[in-house]
């Protein structure tokens, strides 16, 4: 990475920190910082959120996110008590004064970002909106967390689970797992295979995953991405994970079966050097058939974490 797109990060964050304020202790001219507006603004109305929840969200450490809700409590701005149906879980809610605060704020947030587009050209307004997209969605995929999961944990089930309910909704007839070929956990935990599962804000968006044949080609399953989290470019980089984890295996061959009705999937795969092959399987499901050759001696000489783990610092694993 040459030293200009550092320099030129650096000036980026210097001119948004002055212009939203985040310098000043009375932000938006009230009476607490940023930190302790953004907690409120994310607590929201209704039923709060749990404190965990508020962590993950804001990728913020357990003694800091203490620290910041003690403040609004003081205040009489929230309350943090245990769960009704788990007390080892804390749950934040705003009182009637933070709903207050919080309305009043989400006014003047209003008012700033007016404040950043009313200067401008209406072409230069639609400028600053549309980098301003690019810009978030580009942040937004370097916080996506990556690690080896159990198939069986409770977030690679949300994630197979809503596999199973999206191609079900998109496949003519519906979908069926059980006329499928075999993807089951056993298949997908070493040796046998791995299950790779991407985490945004500590909460599941993505996975795919590995079946080993021995000295035969390795098939790719079950690769899905949440559309809450499409635009950021998970698909691909869970495909680049997937064949590094097959190169670390020794693997020299991947394959892999799909649909005709994800064109878009059919699209990453010829993009990512796949070549379309006659079908070697008789998944009832499939009209395409891909393989693609792997370098094994590019591999890298890391290895991504173990179930449950996550690289430390919080980064994502590349």
């Amino acid at each position: 990475m040459d030293r200009q797109s550092v320099e030129q990060v650096r000036r980026f964050n210097r001119t948004v920190t002055q212009r939203i304020g985040a310098l000043n202790d009375r932000f938006m001219s009230r009476d607490r910082p940023l930190g302790e507006a953004r907690v409120l603004w994310e607590i929201g109305g209704g039923d709060g959120t749990t404190v965990r929840s508020l962590r993950n969200r804001l990728d913020l450490d357990a003694g800091y996110m203490s620290r910041l809700l003690r403040s609004l409590q003081a205040d009489g701005m929230a309350t943090v008590e245990p769960h009704p149906d788990d007390r080892r879980v804390r749950v934040a809610r705003l009182t009637d004064d933070g709903l207050e605060e919080r309305a009043l704020l989400d006014r003047l947030s209003d008012q700033m970002a007016r404040s950043f587009l009313s200067p401008l050209k209406e072409s230069q307004q639609a400028r600053l909106v549309e980098a301003m997209g690019v810009v978030e969605r580009l942040l937004t995929a370097g916080l996506v967390e990556f690690d080896v999961a159990d198939p069986t944990s409770p977030d690679a089930q949300h994630c197979l689970d809503a596999y199973v309910d999206e191609l079900d909704g998109r496949f003519e007839g519906g979908f069926d797992p059980d006329r499928s070929i075999s993807a089951d956990a056993d298949e997908l935990t070493e040796p046998d295979g791995l299950f790779l599962l991407a985490r945004l804000h500590g909460e599941p968006v993505a996975c795919g995953a590995l079946k080993f044949h021995h000295n035969e080609p390795a098939e790719l399953k079950r690769m899905w991405v949440d559309p809450s989290a499409r635009g950021l470019g998970l698909g691909r980089r869970i495909l680049a994970e997937l064949e590094e984890q097959a190169r670390r295996h020794r693997v020299t061959t991947v394959r892999l079966e799909t649909n005709r009705t994800l064109t878009e999937a059919i699209t990453l795969y010829r993009s990512a050097g796949y070549k379309e092959v006659e079908p070697f399987n008789d998944e009832p499901y499939a009209h395409h058939w891909f393989e693609k050759d792997l370098d094994v001696d590019s591999v890298a000489g890391t290895q991504l974490p173990g179930p449950g783990s996550r690289d430390r610092g919080g980064r994502t694993v590349q």
